[in-house]
């Protein structure tokens, strides 16, 4: 299945809504896809921190998909190209992304809030089957306007739900996004998400774009972008991504890299801080 532009429709219904789901889009490349996966797991030892992953806990690799030149590629593919272009512009930039072995719940969340932020997305790679009852992706439509009153009173109650409408996580009502391997899911940054009753190796990655930044908000770029200090990376491109891109790719990748130096001081810091004796 083949993906051009974006239509009209597609762009109302993401903006209104939030999210978009185009089932089957990458389908016919999926078993190349999760071998690519795999070996990026194999070679940080199955998990965590060269360690084998326990089916305990959600394991994070990040940058995750720059880390193989077939995943890479996608970047410059028209099925995802120009998806995000639709939304963001011909400019847009690649922010890398994470790959990931989830467990059990993930609770509902935004990855990141606020009505100022830069315009973002996601796009979320499922590599397994998933079910509403085994770990699907669940969205709720219109969560990300912020300073609408709706979107306001999920981000200020959500978390307490049992509390404050007497239902669980799972009873939040939401539209409920069941995927099969080659399925792909794109939604802002600020849509409300979660997923319920996953394996204890469900894998899913992500790829990550923002607007092209006009020079009046590149220091909030940079903070913004700091925060992937935390994966004690220095910088937020991996070397396969870097290492095969082309002129095209160059487009979305260069402002990234021309301003990612707030993350190696925010790791220089880190460092710092875990090397300092405690106090009290």
């Amino acid at each position: 299945m083949s993906q051009t532009r974006l239509t009209g429709q597609q762009l109302n219904f993401f903006n209104t809504f939030g999210y978009l789901y185009f089932p089957g889009l990458l389908a016919d490349c999926i078993c190349r896809i999760v071998k690519a996966f795999e070996t990026i797991w194999a070679g940080h030892g199955g998990g965590h921190h060269g360690k084998p992953h326990d089916g305990e806990q959600r394991a994070v690799i990040f940058p995750f998909p720059d880390q193989s030149e077939y995943l890479s590629s996608f970047l410059d593919d028209p099925r995802i190209h120009d998806i995000v272009a639709s939304i963001l512009g011909d400019d847009f930039n690649y922010t890398s992304g994470d790959g990931n072995l989830y467990v059990g719940d993930t609770q509902w969340h935004s990855d990141g809030y606020g009505g100022k932020r830069i315009p973002s997305i996601k796009i979320a790679f499922y590599l397994d089957p998933v079910t509403r009852d085994t770990g699907a992706v669940r969205v709720i439509p219109g969560s990300h306007r912020c300073g609408d009153a709706f979107a306001e009173r999920l981000e200020a109650d959500i978390r307490d739900s049992a509390n404050i409408w007497g239902i669980s996580g799972e009873e939040v009502p939401a539209a409920i996004l069941e995927t099969q391997p080659g399925d792909i899911v794109v939604f802002w940054h600020n849509t409300k998400h979660a997923a319920f009753g996953g394996s204890k190796r469900r894998r899913m990655y992500t790829m990550n774009f923002y607007e092209h930044i006009p020079d009046d908000r590149l220091e909030e770029f940079q903070e913004t972008i700091s925060h992937e200090g935390r994966f004690w990376i220095d910088r937020i491109h991996g070397e396969a991504m870097l290492r095969t891109a082309g002129p095209d790719r160059m487009v979305h990748l260069q402002q990234v890299i021309d301003n990612d130096f707030k993350v190696k001081e925010v790791h220089a810091r880190l460092r710092e801080e875990r090397s300092e004796p405690s106090r009290g």
